[in-house]
């Protein structure tokens, strides 16, 4: 064997050791890509203008990297785009209080067994579902009515929050089978003139819930701004029957909240939504609401709603949602 063929050899295996460094790397991290998106119409008759037009696009970019010792790291940042309307007295594009478009905040996450600790822009222990849901099965394609609807005062920071609060949460999640115990901390900041940061308050929360086969019960308590809070929630399915509920209290409300929502399948792919909140502030009307959500099959639906807020208005709307 000459030099030239020992170099042609040489340089394959340096080829395939190289790719198979590569194919390694790629196996053990990578970038997820998730995200949803809706349009159509909505109607309150509580606003100055009653219909519009209501559209958004959510694009999630996950990092995930394992170890060898098989602990899970991840990153994730949001990317948000919407209708929005210009605030005339501060020149800012909002929709509904959240940011008419930009990125939205970043959580990272570690977790490994039944172990898991969120950190950054993260969901707390009531907004995170982990034990029940907090808002249950919304009505219509942008969910205008949920379960806890009629709320006064509770904290629920759920991940990349509004752009004038920095909300850092830590969030730890264990898990032994059908029970789950949990814990919060969010040290919320507001940003003020000069860009300083202002201290806002900070809040705690624990949580904990059991798995009984098709059904769940859970319960969450926490301190928000000076403010105790507790939620007890429940959820499941009989057959073709989806239900949810809650009741919970606030230092800062005046009745107990109470929701619930339901679902019935009445087709493989048509479902009809029932929801109703009550209590909270003592001028607050009982939200309550019927919707209808059809599958169009790809992870596209099309849904549609009308109700009554906790203000007395009306509240309709009709759309179509997807993933991707």
């Amino acid at each position: 064997m000459n030099w030239k063929s020992e170099g042609k050899i040489m340089k394959k295996i340096l080829i395939a050791t190289t790719a198979l460094v590569a194919t390694s790397s790629i196996a053990a991290a990578e970038l997820a890509t998730s995200g949803s998106a809706r349009f159509g119409v909505v109607y309150d008759e509580g606003n100055d203008q009653e219909t519009r037009l209501e559209q958004r696009i959510r694009i999630n970019f996950t990092g995930i990297a394992e170890t060898d010792a098989g602990v899970k790291f991840e990153a994730r940042i949001r990317l948000e785009a919407n209708e929005g309307f210009t605030d005339d007295e501060d020149d800012t594009t909002t929709v509904n209080g959240s940011s008419g478009k930009g990125p939205g905040g970043v959580g990272f996450a570690v977790s490994t067994g039944g172990l898991r600790v969120d950190v950054g822009s993260v969901s707390d222990v009531l907004d995170s579902g982990d034990h029940f849901s907090w808002g249950g099965t919304g009505i219509g394609f942008t969910g205008f009515l949920e379960q806890n609807s009629n709320n006064e005062g509770f904290i629920a920071n759920g991940f990349a929050g509004a752009d004038d609060e920095d909300a850092n949460t830590v969030k730890v999640l264990y898990t032994a089978g059908d029970f789950a115990v949990s814990a919060s901390y969010t040290e919320e900041n507001d940003q003020i003139d000069g860009g300083a940061v202002d201290a806002a308050g900070d809040n705690y929360q624990i949580g904990a819930s059991y798995n009984l086969g098709a059904h769940k019960i859970g319960a969450t308590y926490g301190s928000a701004d000076d403010n105790d809070q507790w939620v007890i929630g429940a959820g499941g399915s009989f057959g073709d029957f989806g239900y949810s509920a809650i009741i919970g209290d606030n230092d800062a409300q005046d009745d107990l909240l109470f929701g619930a929502s339901g679902t019935y399948a009445i087709s493989a792919a048509t479902t009809l939504v029932a929801v109703v909140s009550t209590g909270g502030d003592a001028d607050n009307d009982t939200s309550y609401g019927l919707g209808v959500n059809h599958s169009l099959g790809g992870g596209v639906t099309l849904g549609a709603g009308v109700g009554s807020n906790n203000a007395g208005n009306t509240v309709a709307d009709l759309g179509v949602s997807f993933s991707f």
